[in-house]
């Protein structure tokens, strides 16, 4: 069989890999425990008399323990192949996200029970996903990528408004349970049937060489290059400028004086910001010098920051603010999995898109609970917001600095 080397080619042998990529991705624990807390962080608070930067802690923890076994699942995806590494990863989470339903009032039990979800969950996320559809597309796979992780922007349209009707019903602890049915019974049967990764024969031109050893350097040498700590500074300041203001926009939406549905459907329109990001962006990757693209583009969510200071607020401001927000969100997560592809090879994509992730999770982790802090201790987020604008550019500022596309045969050496 002749290697697919178009786009018609690319995009037919991996349409359904691709599919199941996405709502593997939206039914993961990327998206989902960042699409129900904020939503239950008030009620958990409430009930356990608890301040916002304690309730914002579990999803610290379960940010930083990912973080550390990223690239532990990214290693695993490149020895084993990544379908069996996301089936019982996504089983896994689908039990212990149920299991919330028992959070304890102990401050302890309920760290670890998000320290446990982050330990299982991680392989259920982009750091696995994309190896396999980055095998698949080459010259387009920022679209194809833009497209996988339209998954959380799915989530994100649809989570906040199942869990909120199943708090209406049942209470917070109800949001778990039936949130945690979405892997379980869409995102794994779909994978099963649908996902794989291909053949040496159905591998892109530029992917491999001819006897099908994949490009690309190992981690040693990618970390022993400037490229590499440009892109993980980038990523850090970005996630710890966004993470935050993610799991506390329904918080900051109140400040205004909007209620929790009109919380809801801001988190909606965060959605509606990271689909928009993702495939502009993706796109735009495809044809472009992709850091030359990603530097504008994350300059928007500063004004997303400006937008949503003080207490007043009107409506338009509020769903532009969570529009560029979501934007933000929609980009960075391209550039991680585009660049990762672009600058050091697939050889062994798994593990160093697995400690790139690191940054992007530790960021999103810590970030909530200083997002809390400012909260606790100023009754409102302009601070953190006004520190915000600063990484959102700085962040963006670092990667024209990359420099130019390796050869793909020796990429990411310096």
């Amino acid at each position: 069989m002749t290697r697919a080397t178009g786009a018609r080619s690319e995009f037919r042998l991996g349409a359904k890999p691709l599919a199941a990529a996405l709502i593997g991705v939206a039914c993961g624990a990327s998206p989902l425990p960042f699409n129900v807390l904020p939503l239950v962080m008030g009620p958990i608070s409430a009930e356990f008399h608890w301040d916002f930067a304690a309730t914002s802690a579990g999803v610290t923890v379960f940010g930083i323990i990912a973080a550390l076994l990223a690239p532990f699942y990214g290693g695993l995806s490149d020895r084993f192949g990544v379908r069996p590494v996301v089936l019982w990863s996504l089983l896994a989470f689908a039990a212990v996200f149920a299991s919330f339903y028992f959070l304890p009032a102990s401050k302890t039990g309920y760290l670890l029970f998000w320290a446990v979800l982050g330990a299982i969950g991680i392989g259920s996320t982009p750091v696995t996903w994309s190896r396999a559809i980055s095998l698949w597309f080459n010259r387009h796979r920022g679209l194809a990528l833009g497209i996988m992780l339209l998954g959380t922007s799915l989530a994100a349209m649809v989570v906040p408004q199942i869990a909120q009707a199943a708090i209406s019903r049942g209470g917070w602890r109800m949001a778990f349970p039936v949130v945690a049915l979405l892997p379980l019974l869409i995102a794994i049967p779909i994978a099963l049937l649908w996902f794989r990764e291909p053949r040496v024969d159905e591998r892109p031109a530029g992917i491999a060489d001819t006897t099908g050893a994949i490009f690309g350097i190992s981690l040693r040498d990618a970390v022993r290059g400037h490229r590499f700590w440009i892109l993980f500074t980038s990523i850090l300041l970005t996630a710890f400028a966004y993470g935050g203001a993610h799991i506390h926009i329904a918080q900051i939406v109140g400040l205004h004086g909007f209620s929790a549905e009109v919380a809801a459907s801001v988190l909606g329109v965060v959605a509606v910001g990271i689909l928009v990001g993702r495939l502009l962006v993706g796109f735009l990757f495809d044809r472009f010098w992709a850091p030359g693209v990603a530097f504008p583009a994350l300059l928007l969510p500063a004004i997303a920051c400006w937008l949503l200071m003080g207490t007043d607020a009107g409506m338009s401001h509020v769903i532009v603010g969570g529009f560029l927000l979501g934007f933000a969100a929609g980009t960075e997560s391209d550039v991680i999995a585009y660049l990762a592809a672009k600058y050091f090879g697939m050889a062994h994509y798994g593990r160093i898109y697995g400690v790139l992730y690191m940054p992007f999770a530790i960021g999103s982790a810590i970030s909530p609970i200083i997002y809390g802090m400012v909260r606790d201790r100023t009754g409102g987020y302009d601070p953190m917001l006004i520190a915000a604008m600063v990484m959102f550019a700085a962040g963006g500022a670092l990667l024209p600095l990359l420099g130019r596309y390796p050869d793909p045969r020796t990429s990411g050496n310096d």
